[in-house]
């Protein structure tokens, strides 16, 4: 990889125990590459099937069971490091509240470093930074701020913000309906990312059939870091 850092790539797939396993759920991860990686959202919709449920702003599973455990377990078996490791964490200088509370502590077998908190780095200097680099993601950026950043249509970005999104590509809204129709003939409600929302299969009609969404009120996104 360029700049001469190894760049590991992982996945993280559930599926249920079979009934007379110590856990109720197997995970595995495996190593991939740009090749390999998977492009339509199977990592999720394995953990997502295998729990019967969607995860939601109450029960936040999917950042810790996709990410910080299959880093985890990979510098654990693969890499055998000892528990727990520095974690170096992208929290800014302009994200006090959270730096805070986050910095230097410990948490499923990873301690939270975070340098740009430290170093004053605010998500000026972030956009400043890719805006002189000859390389950049192209998303649109809002004073500093990506809406398209990060789970294109988390259930925890603010409704109006996945309106916008789904408007410019409703393309995107498709994986999202399909994991809400396929739950809801198992589960019911619980099939549903957000309850106090419209599902995504009506946010899709309702953000290309609108002219204009001022008359939703939006709702702050909430941060997706397991340490919020």
């Amino acid at each position: 990889m360029g700049g001469g850092i190894d760049v590991v790539w992982l996945e993280r797939y559930a599926e249920v125990a079979p009934k007379d396993h110590k856990n109720k759920f197997i995970y595995k991860t495996r190593v991939v590459d740009y090749d390999s990686a998977a492009r339509n959202g199977e990592p999720f919709r394995s953990l997502v099937l295998a729990r019967s449920y969607a995860p939601n702003p109450v029960a936040r599973f999917c950042t810790v069971d996709l990410k910080i455990r299959a880093m985890q377990e990979y510098l654990r078996d693969v890499c055998e490091w000892e528990m727990p490791y520095v974690g170096f964490i992208g929290i800014r200088a302009d994200e006090q509240r959270r730096a805070i509370k986050m910095h230097g502590t410990e948490k499923s077998g990873q301690e939270s470093y975070l340098p740009l908190y430290l170093d004053g780095v605010t998500k000026e200097d972030v956009y400043s930074f890719w805006q002189n680099s000859s390389f950049d993601l192209d998303l649109p950026n809002n004073n500093g701020t990506t809406d398209w950043g990060n789970c294109d249509l988390c259930f925890l970005k603010g409704f109006g913000k996945k309106l916008a999104i789904v408007r410019e590509r409703p393309d995107l809204a498709d994986w999202w309906i399909e994991m809400e129709a396929e739950l809801s003939e198992k589960v019911g409600k619980g099939a549903y990312f957000r309850a106090d929302q419209p599902s995504y299969a009506d946010m899709k009609i309702i953000a290309t059939s609108q002219p204009s969404f001022d008359f939703f009120d939006d709702d702050e996104t909430i941060p997706c870091f397991c340490g919020d």
